[in-house]
């Protein structure tokens, strides 16, 4: 574990240029959320990788995630879905005809509501959900674990929670 963070990273390049042209401005807004932002880019690549070997985009495993944690019977509406996961209509609409296709969730009517539809995780829809989640843990430990002591992630996943709660 690498626990000393680098001399100059990329982020400091950029508070660098601004402390030449606007030597006035306070940066540190900056330089937290420009590191939030480029390490979300980061990790959501290596995720996306992880779920690759599962036949999974990042999108497609959300879906299938939602689905699972969700609990028995492993059954939302699209709109629950959409809400969850924040994409437009016409987005989950895509990801759910892919993952229908590929057997790993139904649609049908909703039996409370004519005019509504449930989406179902099958079992190999649950199988595959349930790999991917591990695999996408795994490169998340690993990015952690690489920089961070366990303390040390404790104490950031809480301070990311408190701005996230004072954001959002």
């Amino acid at each position: 574990m690498n626990t000393q963070p680098p001399a100059h990273d990329p982020v400091d390049a950029i508070i660098d240029q601004w402390a030449v042209v606007r030597p006035e401005l306070e940066t540190l807004p900056m330089e937290v959320f420009g590191r939030i932002y480029r390490l979300s880019a980061a990790m959501r690549g290596k995720v996306d990788k992880a779920y690759a070997p599962y036949g999974l985009a990042l999108g497609e495993f959300d879906v299938l995630g939602t689905l699972r944690r969700s609990g028995e019977p492993y059954t939302l509406s699209p709109r629950e879905l959409t809400a969850t996961l924040m994409i437009t209509t016409g987005g989950m609409t895509g990801r759910l005809d892919k993952l229908e296709k590929a057997g790993l969730l139904t649609r049908n009517p909703d039996p409370h509501d004519r005019r509504g539809l449930r989406v179902t995780l099958t079992e190999r829809g649950r199988e595959l959900a349930d790999l991917a989640v591990a695999a996408g843990l795994d490169r998340q430990r690993e990015a952690l674990e690489s920089a961070l002591t366990e303390e040390e992630a404790r104490q950031l996943a809480g301070l990311l929670r408190k701005l996230l709660a004072t954001t959002a």
